[in-house]
């Protein structure tokens, strides 16, 4: 039985479990539901949770450990010298037997018998079942793979009936449990608050990790390159080395381009989406009907639905030609992979992220703030730039910063629109690139992975995560400086 299978089994008997724990406590509450402590709900949860969440808890916990467990099982059936070679070797022949024991599976015993019996070439017998073998393979890969296919039937046959078994025996264990003065709200409420908070660590641990990961990668790349030359030099030149010279740098890796192409198309960008979007906020919340409201809103949505690549396309094929023709007719040379290119589309992108938080949270300002000032003789106008503005100032700010995070996150638009030049200039008109592009080339390729080239990544990666995260924090001092509290 697949995984999948068993965690829907095991989900099906929980509500069948649910059914019959709401039953025996109606039958314990003796048609007073007054007599039983919770809900006849809650009685049906406490069973129903205890029969799926042991049983589904340890599905998942195998799921993670059987991978562990079946390459241990390969690498015992690998010979000594296979041992001795190269990481890259051992994972290819890992890999090779992987396919083997797949096609195995396509076949039955009496096949798959003959054919090791009369030596058939498993090749053109594996490859009649859609499973593709470069080579005929070794003995020693044979017998791993045979030996992967019995564990991987043992794993699935013992998980199967340990995890029916523990369902079965805590929804008979906690039928026991029923009584009317079982405090089972109580039960839920803690099993409930322990999922909350389980999720919650998972969620920091995730992002500990990925920080983490980064910081290494990028102590390995600072014990390569010295810090000074990335963050103070103005040369981004990574040239490429050769495989196995992982000692020396190689190349100039200078932060300053990347983050002035960053900076710099990110400001374009907002300078575009801000005033569009903080005006459509406004008219949209105060001066536009319902009936406007309720069209012009989704479509304004309806942007940040669309892919980035799209986004870069039509910068590609159609606004970064249409800017170099039209500056060819005036005689200014514009290039059609520029910053303006960039900044203009991405600003498009970020309209919908300021005028919808911003609508929201114009909307929020209380009623009585309008009317007040209305019946102090101030006109719509001056109400909204003095009194509605101030008061959704926090709210505006932090869409906007959330738009600015977004414009330095933001990758394809920037390599379909600005090119890949790491250039410092203030003419927007000239092609720049971003620390995204350079990631994602950077970690593209046949290069080693402990190569100053690709360690950079990391490193750029970092300087990323640093840069958002103070944005952050920025915003959140920016909001409790100016919040104010209205009954």
């Amino acid at each position: 039985m697949t995984r999948l299978l068993l965690s829907a089994l095991i989900l099906a008997l929980g509500g069948a479990a649910y059914g019959l724990a709401t039953d025996r406590a109606r039958q314990l509450s003796g048609g007073k539901l007054s007599n039983l402590h919770s809900r006849l709900s809650y009685y049906g949860f406490f069973v129903a949770l205890w029969t799926v969440l042991p049983a589904l808890l340890l599905v998942i916990a195998w799921s993670i450990a059987e991978p562990m467990v079946m390459h241990s099982v390969v690498q015992s059936q690998l010979p000594a010298d296979i041992l001795t070679k190269s990481k890259a070797e051992v994972a290819m022949v890992d890999s090779s037997i992987g396919t083997i024991a797949d096609g195995f599976q396509r076949l039955t015993p009496t096949e798959l018998a003959a054919a090791l019996a009369s030596k058939t070439s498993l090749v053109d017998l594996l490859g009649s079942k859609g499973v593709a073998l470069g080579t005929e393979p070794e003995a020693f890969q044979i017998a791993a793979a045979q030996q992967l296919n019995r564990w991987s039937d043992l794993s699935r046959y013992g998980i199967t009936t340990i995890a029916l078994g523990l369902a079965a025996l805590g929804f008979v264990l906690s039928m026991f449990r029923l009584t009317g003065k079982l405090r089972a709200r109580n039960a839920v409420e803690k099993i409930m608050l322990a999922g909350l908070v389980g999720a919650s660590t998972v969620a920091i641990l995730t992002t500990a990790g990925i920080v983490l990961s980064m910081l290494l990668e990028t102590i390995h790349f600072f014990q390569k390159v010295p810090p000074q030359d990335f963050f103070l030099s103005t040369v981004w030149d990574p040239r490429f080395s050769a495989a196995g010279s992982t000692g020396t740098a190689g190349g100039q890796f200078g932060l300053l381009p990347l983050l002035w192409g960053t900076t710099y198309i990110s400001l374009v960008a907002l300078v575009v989406a801000v005033p569009i979007g903080l005006l459509a906020a406004i008219y949209m919340s105060e001066y536009a009907s319902k009936r406007v409201r309720t069209v012009v809103k989704p479509m304004l949505e309806l942007l940040a639905g669309i892919p980035t690549i799209v986004y870069g396309l039509f910068a590609l094929i159609s606004f970064g030609p249409f800017l170099r023709d039209a500056g060819a007719a005036i005689g200014v040379p514009v290039s059609a992979s520029s910053v303006l290119t960039a900044g203009f589309v991405m600003g498009i992108m970020l309209i919908p992220f300021v005028s919808s938080l911003s609508d929201d949270v114009i909307n929020a300002v209380p009623q009585t703030l309008r009317d007040g000032s209305l019946g102090l003789g101030a006109t719509r106008s001056e109400t909204i730039k003095q009194v509605v503005l101030p008061a959704a100032l926090p709210g505006v700010i932090g869409a906007v910063l959330l738009a600015a995070s977004r414009a330095i996150g933001e990758t394809m638009i920037v390599v379909l629109a600005a090119g890949i030049a790491a250039n410092i200039t203030v003419n927007p008109l000239q092609p720049v690139t971003t620390m995204t592009v350079k990631i994602v080339s950077q970690l593209t390729g046949d290069l080693e992975f402990n190569s100053p080239q690709t360690l950079v990544a990391f490193a750029l990666g970092l300087t990323l995560f640093t840069i958002t995260l103070g944005l952050n924090i920025y915003a959140l001092s920016v909001v409790r400086r100016f919040r104010e509290h209205y009954e």
